[in-house]
């Protein structure tokens, strides 16, 4: 299993070792110990499990402000995401800058997505499952969004339609008029 750090503080792509032979294969999607070695030192206390049936599906981008926030553990097990981490720490250097990669069931990559980080995907393929697990019991009197398409941000994503959006997602706020209580260094 393989750590790697992006661009983004907190924001690691994981890879797993997968082995295969005349059966199929195998891999290990998580593992505690390897992981808090490499900086993730999140308790998860929820799987999460959704499916999109069409191309071009959009959610996000989705957080719970503090005392709720939740880290995130990404994997596609069915099709194919783009997967978006957008930092939302007042006062990091990295505030409003996004990382993105496709997450796939044929790459079985993952990413971490640490609290005071927005997070959304879109669908590449039809037919597409997401799992996930979260540090943090949903919330929804937390739960709060941020425009997919904020020009601020400007996320490069790789679709070429409208995106099929939820009613939420698309009445979402612009980063500058979100609600956040995420500061640099505090967002334990």
């Amino acid at each position: 299993m393989k750590f790697i750090q992006t661009d983004l503080e907190g924001v690691i792509v994981v890879e797993p070792a997968v082995f295969g032979d005349y059966r199929g294969w195998f891999t290990e999607t998580y593992n505690a110990e390897k992981a808090r070695e490499a900086g993730i030192d999140s308790i998860f206390v929820q799987d999460n499990h959704s499916f999109s049936s069409k191309k071009g599906t959009l959610r996000g981008l989705h957080y719970q402000l503090n005392p709720n926030a939740q880290a995130k553990l990404v994997r596609c097990t069915k099709g194919s995401i783009f997967d978006v981490a957008v930092d939302i720490r007042q006062g990091s250097p990295t505030f409003g800058k996004w990382f993105g990669i496709e997450l796939n069931e044929e790459n079985k990559k993952q990413l971490f997505v640490p609290r005071g980080f927005a997070h959304g995907f879109v669908t590449l393929t039809e037919n597409v499952e997401v799992n996930y697990k979260v540090d943090g019991l949903y919330a929804p009197e937390s739960d709060r969004g941020v425009l997919w398409n904020d020009p601020e941000i400007a996320i490069d994503w790789p679709i070429d339609i409208m995106p099929t959006l939820s009613e939420k997602d698309g009445k979402a706020p612009l980063l500058k008029d979100a609600e956040i209580n995420f500061e640099f260094g505090l967002t334990k």
